[in-house]
This record gives structure tokens, sequence and C-alpha cells, in this order.
């Protein structure tokens, strides 16, 4: 297989498994995964923050939420520590679903141990490709899950969550925050979030 052939099926995977997310959202009349979206947005933010994004960046921008909703939240203690051990274990459950994947498709160790390190934040902080895959799962927060989030949480609560939210992004991924198109009150709350 052909190193186009090989990315193009790992993609067409990764979106079919997304595609069975029992989530939906109406986009234009039309019920789509939720997850599936979600990576595709994801993926499409990461092309335009970086020039040139390594394939391995790629895969894990498509990859990194995978079969999110196997996991639900409500396994785990509804503290702040609970929270953690949440994210810390669909990290590595995404890793090993899209692993599975790479190897299925005949990517080499190599590419999958540097696929799972994005996906699992793996010293992101000191990577320009992490922080680029965080800038985007952040941006697609903003644009299309804070808005359903409103009416769960109190204005308080929202205002930390944006404030930790902008701790983690890069100037450059701020700077497209600020140009999102937000409704009145996501843009009223993350102004709230800046100050």
């Amino acid at each position: 297989m052909r190193d186009d052939e090989r990315f193009a099926e790992a993609i067409r995977r990764i979106d079919e498994a997304n595609g069975e997310d029992p989530r939906t959202e109406l986009v234009d009349g039309t019920a789509q995964a939720r997850e599936l979206l979600f990576a595709r947005g994801v993926y499409d933010w990461v092309r335009k923050l970086v020039a040139e994004p390594s394939e391995e960046l790629l895969l894990a921008a498509r990859g990194h939420t995978l079969r999110r909703w196997m996991v639900p939240r409500d396994r785990y203690p509804k503290t702040t520590p609970g929270y953690r051990q949440w994210r810390e274990a669909l990290a590595v459950f995404h890793a090993d679903q899209a692993g599975r994947i790479l190897v299925d498709v005949g990517y080499t160790e190599l590419t999958i141990t540097r696929v799972r390190a994005l996906i699992v934040r793996e010293n992101w902080r000191n990577d320009p490709e992490g922080r680029a895959l965080e800038d985007a799962d952040c941006l697609v927060f903003l644009e299309t899950k804070l808005e359903g989030y409103l009416d769960e949480w109190e204005e308080k609560k929202t205002v930390n969550i944006l404030k930790k939210t902008l701790r983690k992004m890069t100037p450059i991924g701020k700077e497209h925050a600020g140009s999102l198109r937000l409704s009145d009150r996501c843009a009223e709350l993350l102004r709230q979030a800046k100050s």
C-alpha cells in the first residue's frame, strides 16, 4: 500500500469508528455522529494552524477522541480528581483505539508511538505539534460544544472552565478564539475569562 493510500485508509477507518457514535448533532437538517464532527473539526483546525502538519499530527487530530462515548463520565466520581482520572483513562483508550487501526493499515511502530504520544498529551507543553493539537481541540470546543453546556453550568463555573481553556492555548490559538463566531452569551463569557 502506498503511503497516501495507507493514510487515506487510516482516516477512513477512524471516521467509520467515530461514525458509530450514537450521539448526534443536526447539521443542515441531517443528524450526524457527534464524535465524527468533532474529530473532523479538530483535523481542519490543525491544518489551519500548522503550515505543514506531519502525518502523525493529522492522524492524532482525527483519532484523539476516538470512540469517546464508550467511556462515559459517570463511570468516575463527580469530583475534580474523578474528572482527571476519566480524562487520563480516555486518553489511553483513544490512543489504544487509534493504535489498533494504525497497526491494521500497516504503520510502523515509530509512527504509532508518535501518534500515541500526541493523543495522550505526552510532554505536550514542550511539543509544538502537541500545542497545535491542544489549540485545535480547544477551538472546536469553543465553536461547537460550549453553547450546549451553558444551561448545565452556572456562570462562575463556565468562566473558570474558559480560563483554564485559555491557559492551555498558545497566543495564536487565543487569537483565533477571539475571532470565532460565537453566540453573544458565549462571547461575553469568553471575554470575562480573558479579563
